[in-house]
């Protein structure tokens, strides 16, 4: 029998959580968010988008924990791109391996951003 290894299991699960496409992560851009308790479960739930430590909190949670309803309707394809080079190492590597191989706008993102 050949088993995937557990990180490759994590792979396959994050990958099958995914939009088709970056653009279809239409989420808010400004206000405040109040994330639903299966994401946030403890400590923090409501995040103002206009402080960047709160946005950022609020996109490594939704990355890490949301299904892709959550990941559309929290997330905004844009801001993403722009918070990826420093949310990338905040999230583990299954996490950004997955997102930046779905999504190479992330990975040039990140690219762009060593190089400066």
């Amino acid at each position: 029998m050949d088993f995937a290894s557990p990180m490759e299991s994590r792979r396959t699960q994050l990958a099958a959580r995914l939009p088709d496409a970056l653009d279809d992560l239409t989420g808010p851009v400004a206000g405040e968010v109040e994330l639903p308790l299966h994401l946030a479960w403890s400590g923090l739930r409501r995040f103002d988008l206009g402080r960047p430590r709160l946005r950022m909190g609020m996109y490594r949670i939704v990355i890490t924990e949301g299904m892709q309803e959550d990941l559309v309707r929290f997330l905004n394809a844009q801001v993403l791109v722009e918070l990826w080079p420093v949310l990338r190492t905040l999230v583990g590597p299954a996490v950004r391996q997955v997102w930046e191989a779905s999504f190479p706008d992330l990975a040039v993102a990140a690219a762009r951003s060593s190089a400066a």
